[in-house]
């Protein structure tokens, strides 16, 4: 890209030179006013882009000094931009003009060694920054020599030389601020640190300033210098269509080349392809155009010599009056050879058949661009995490689209690096964040359970804890089992129901599976040991180690002995992972001094308050906890895209996946249309304006500060005593969790590469009780948000007033959502039937009408079955009038009708998203029964989800076991002699005498026993291993 980019604008100064014949002399404003237009672009996009900032994030205005000194650096900047590209390239020749960029390194090589020199310590690139800045020096020297050496009397050449060197001196300022923070830190100044700090707050404003500015600026001095040309702007509308047709092409490949190399620069650069796919290209995109251009000048001269057929010595000069004259007598034609001459007459000024003179052009050239290159060394020792935040790469958000290649070199970060800084900054980034995997699960399927174990089974072998090769994570998974237990006639005592019980002969197969993974045929597969199961206060618990060291802890609630239900599953693992589990954690280390060990290094100055508190932050921030739900299938990879992106990014609380439903029928067909609109619109959408609203408790990482945070634990705790807390609190928590953290200043993202697969429901019936809760909960949250408009904006930087207003919006359009799909099935009665609009809005009322009051009569199963059957047959009159309005198209070939613009926009929308989307294009065709079923989603699913708003049920997976579940279920009655052995077992139990292992087949009951004993050091067994042992003990293995 930055090929193109180069060349195109080099071609617009080229055109611009007074010598050359495909614009006519009196012509050129078109060309300068291209040229300006290049230089503008980019301050316009970065004009738009800090007012979107400002309006939808935090944005301050910056001091007088601040904006003062800003101003003034970007009004010397674009004057010296302007007289460079606009008043002195076009007199210069093709290489000079080429190289020249690369002078723009002078300041920035010069500011790298002043910062350096402030460390007072041996730097990594301080001698590279010394004689770059000699370098580039030298070439402005052989500059001078080539031009003014030949002709000292020649006072025009003087000129354009001097404001060739001012505007390049002028425009290397352009960097400064990635050196500023540096020489602040390390200076003495007070007033150097406060004037940083105020420019890294204020960055929205002073950009929209600045953009202003340059425009300003840019324009002024176009609009001064073709006058002082003695040129004409008048000319500009009068310009023939064959050179109008030139320049379009030109300017407009260099603009949209310009971006794309910018955008492509940033996608190389997290990507971590910064050397092969950002500095190499960069580098010799210079030298790939002074090629492009020099070797056709060659090609042609060399013709031409050879059409002389003879044997006299044809130099340079006398070609350059020969190809003068050429293009005197034939100004139209094939534009290439047009081109190729004009570029030949820029070189023809220089008298290149003297040896000096192409020594001192090509040692200028090298030099300039020796100098760049040893200026941005740093670069490839630049270290660069996994989707790196673009401020953290580049100082400035603006490009130069006349340089874009040095502008990208010389914006990347400066770091002044040492030894020991790489060192030390190296023990940084090796710290450990700790992820608990915590699923909650009630009824699943064996097939989903099967889905979710070995998920978490692949992540054990992706992260193996046992000889470990990556320290970036460890993890823990945890297994929250909702009504895990049954009474069972005839025995004493609750025992795990076949749910449950399936749920343990999942994690025996899994392990076996993993365990022997690696291994042929033909060796002898390892036996997984007997499981026990430990009684505790809400249930019991099973303790599984995996094959690679991680431990797997699956609680089993009895909702006889604790709260049961999804929030209440989360409240448990919150409290027992963070309030108890971390504390106890981090309060042992306290004890035994390991903080003080380990910090005191760090921390010279340090009080054991300090340690603690310091310590005790750093564990929270670096404690992540994965929301996962009992069917959830998901990669290692989609786990470290959400782990990087809470490592990269401090103030986000949470990061949610992208979700993919899975099974089978019209219902799922639906849904996967409609989880693909909703996360490529509207997640999307609050992921760029603000914050994502809802993060999904299905696959979601949240950080373990953010949950500690006031009020957020305390109140998602709390218990639900009126009707709204049952809707917002009870039906929807993973939304009223992420209300809580968006309350509290903590931001909420999304990464869309993340990808994540559950069970969706495949029949109407839980489909709609599904959406009964989700909706009323979504509306509730929202409501919330916006009462809380003043404070949470004020509170949270993500959350502006016009992104609330958004949300605003968007709750107005969902409750007019019945209203205007009444409306559709108006207009289509009316224009299917031609019966007049009023008569066919009384119709399109009646239907819902009728449903809405049977709503309050009938069982909610009755309602279900209404509300498909009506959705039937709404969907039939959708497909009708669907067919009627293609017609119409057809027959009036128009497309400017109400109705027609309706379904072209609309499609045009989905099927460009889905582009930019190509994984999941075919989801485009599930589009069509999306559509037809919008009045059973926006209207019957409406009426219904507000008449049974009482109903606080779950709605889904409230049916029987599934066959293998039923199979497995199956118990044996227990003989006198069994419950002889099990109580005898039990009493050695209490009297602490003994400790023993039941051996039991597949298809026995699963008793519960407690135990009491300290664990005793045992001697290593296959694993899973699943001692008995309580809470105290199981800490203190941690």
């Amino acid at each position: 890209m930055p090929l193109p980019n180069l060349a195109s604008f080099l071609l617009l100064t080229t055109l611009s030179h007074e010598g050359t014949k495909t614009l006519q002399a009196e012509q050129k404003p078109l060309t300068l006013l291209c040229i300006g237009c290049s230089l503008i672009a980019p301050s316009v996009l970065l004009l738009f882009k800090s007012v979107w900032k400002a309006c939808y994030k935090s944005s301050k205005l910056p001091r007088k000094a601040s904006a003062a000194l800003v101003l003034f650096f970007e009004f010397i900047v674009s004057v010296g931009l302007a007289v460079l590209t606009i008043v002195a390239m076009p007199h210069l020749d093709i290489v000079t003009n080429v190289t020249i960029l690369s002078g723009v390194a002078v300041l920035s090589a010069l500011l790298q060694a002043v910062a350096q020199c402030t460390v007072k310590k041996i730097n990594v690139f301080l001698l590279p920054s010394i004689i770059a800045s000699l370098v580039i020096f030298l070439g402005y020297g052989l500059f001078i020599a080539l031009y003014i050496m030949k002709d000292p009397k020649d006072a025009k050449t003087a000129i354009w030389v001097g404001l060739a060197i001012g505007g390049s001196i002028l425009v290397s300022f352009n960097w400064w601020e990635n050196y500023f923070g540096d020489i602040s830190v390390k200076s003495k100044s007070n007033f150097l640190k406060y004037l940083f700090e105020d420019l890294t707050k204020c960055q929205n404003m002073l950009h929209i300033f600045s953009s202003l500015l340059r425009i300003v600026v840019t324009a002024c001095v176009l609009g001064a210098y073709v006058p002082l040309a003695k040129m004409d702007w008048d000319v500009v509308t009068s310009i023939p269509s064959r050179e109008t047709r030139i320049v379009a092409i030109i300017i407009g490949v260099q603009l949209i080349s310009s971006a794309l190399c910018h955008w492509f620069a940033l996608a190389a650069c997290k990507m971590h392809a910064i050397r092969r796919c950002f500095i190499l290209p960069l580098y010799l995109s210079s030298l790939a155009v002074i090629a492009l251009f020099i070797v056709p000048v060659i090609i042609y001269y060399q013709d031409y010599k050879l059409g002389l057929n003879t044997t006299e010595n044809i130099n340079f000069t006398r070609y350059c009056t020969a190809a003068v004259n050429e293009t005197n007598q034939s100004p139209s034609g094939n534009v290439f050879p047009q081109l190729v001459l004009d570029v030949t007459q820029t070189l023809c000024s220089l008298d290149l058949a003297k040896t000096a003179n192409i020594g001192l052009l090509t040692g200028a050239a090298a030099s300039w661009w020796i100098g760049l290159v040893l200026a941005t060394v740093h670069i490839w020792y630049l270290n660069i995490y996994r989707i790196q935040k673009t401020q953290d790469l580049f100082v400035r958000r603006l490009y130069e689209g006349a340089f874009i290649e040095q502008s990208l070199l010389l914006n990347t970060r400066f770091h002044i690096q040492t030894k020991k800084g790489r060192k030390k900054h190296c023990r940084e980034d090796a710290t450990t964040a700790m992820v608990y995997l915590c699923a909650t699960m009630w009824h699943e399927t064996y097939e989903e359970m099967m889905n979710i174990m070995i998920s978490v089974f692949r992540l054990d072998k992706y992260r193996p804890n046992v000889e470990p090769k990556f320290e970036d994570f460890a993890f823990e998974a945890h297994l929250y089992f909702d009504d895990a237990f049954e009474n069972v006639k005839g025995s004493q005592g609750r025992h795990l129901n076949p749910y449950a019980k399936d749920l343990v002969k999942i994690i025996t197969e899994v392990y076996g599976i993993f365990e022997n993974l690696d291994k042929t045929f033909f060796e002898v597969q390892q036996q997984i040991p007997d499981q026990s199961i430990i009684e505790t206060p809400y249930g019991a618990r099973l303790v599984v180690q995996m094959p690679h060291g991680n431990k797997i802890v699956a609680h089993f609630k009895d909702k006889e002995k604790i709260r049961n239900k999804k929030r209440w599953s989360q409240i448990m693992y919150l409290y027992y992972l963070l309030g108890w589990k971390l504390m106890n954690k981090y309060n042992k280390r306290w004890k035994m001094g390991c903080l003080e060990n380990d910090l005191s290094k760090e921390i010279q100055w340090y009080t054991k308050d300090y340690i603690v508190a310091f310590s005790f932050q750093r564990e929270k921030h670096n404690t992540y906890l994965l929301a996962l739900d009992g069917d959830t299938d998901f990669q290692p990879a989609a786990v470290m895209l959400l782990i990087d992106r809470l490592k990269m990014y401090p103030r986000v609380g949470a990061a949610c996946g992208r979700i993919h439903p899975t099974g089978s029928g019209p219902a799922v067909w639906f849904q996967k249309f409609e989880y693909a609109v909703s996360h490529w619109l509207q997640k999307t959408a609050e992921h760029v304006f603000g914050s994502v609203l809802c993060s999904p408790g299905c696959f979601s990482l949240f950080r373990a500060e953010a949950l500690m945070d006031d009020n957020v634990m305390k109140t998602y705790s709390t218990q639900s005593t009126e009707p709204s807390h049952y809707i917002q609190y009870d039906q929807g928590e993973d939304r009223w969790l992420c209300t809580l953290l968006l309350k509290q200043g903590w931001r909420v993202e999304y990464n869309a590469a993340s990808d994540a697969y559950t069970n969706a429901p495949q029949e109407f019936k839980e489909l709609y009780n599904q959406r009964k809760r989700w909706g009323p909960s979504t509306m509730a949250n929202v409501a919330d948000l916006l009462g809380s408009t003043n404070i949470v904006s004020k509170k949270n930087p993500s959350m502006s007033k016009p992104f609330m207003l958004y949300q605003l919006f968007a709750m107005i359009s969902a409750i007019l959502g019945p209203a205007t799909i009444c409306l559709m099935v108006a207009g289509s009665l009316s224009f299917l039937l031609n019966i007049p609009a009023a008569a066919a809005l009384v119709i399109s009322v009646i239907p819902p009408a009728i449903y809405l009051g049977l709503c309050f009569k009938l069982k909610a199963d009755t309602q279900i079955t209404i509300a498909a059957v009506l959705s039937v047959l709404y969907a039939f009159l959708m497909m009708v009038v669907a067919m009627f309005i293609i017609t119409s198209m057809v027959k009036e070939k128009t497309i400017l009708t109400p109705s027609s613009i309706f379904i072209v926009s609309m499609s045009i929308i989905y099927i460009v998203t889905a582009l930019m989307h190509p994984q999941e294009l075919p989801l485009v065709f599930y589009g069509i029964l999306y559509i037809v079923c919008i009045p059973s989603a926006y209207l019957l699913l409406t009426i219904y989800s507000m008449a049974n708003m009482n109903s606080v049920s779950w709605g889904t997976r409230e049916t029987k076991p599934a066959a293998e579940a039923a199979t497995t279920a199956a118990t044996v009655q227990q003989t006198k002699s069994q419950k002889a052995k099990t109580t005898l077992k039990r009493l050695c139990s209490w009297m602490k005498c003994c400790k023993t292992s039941n051996q039991r087949s597949e298809v026995e009951q699963l008793s519960i026993r407690q135990e009491n004993l300290n664990p005793e050091p045992t001697q290593p067994e296959p694993q899973p291993q699943n001692t008995i042992v309580d809470e105290a003990s199981d800490n203190e293995q941690e």
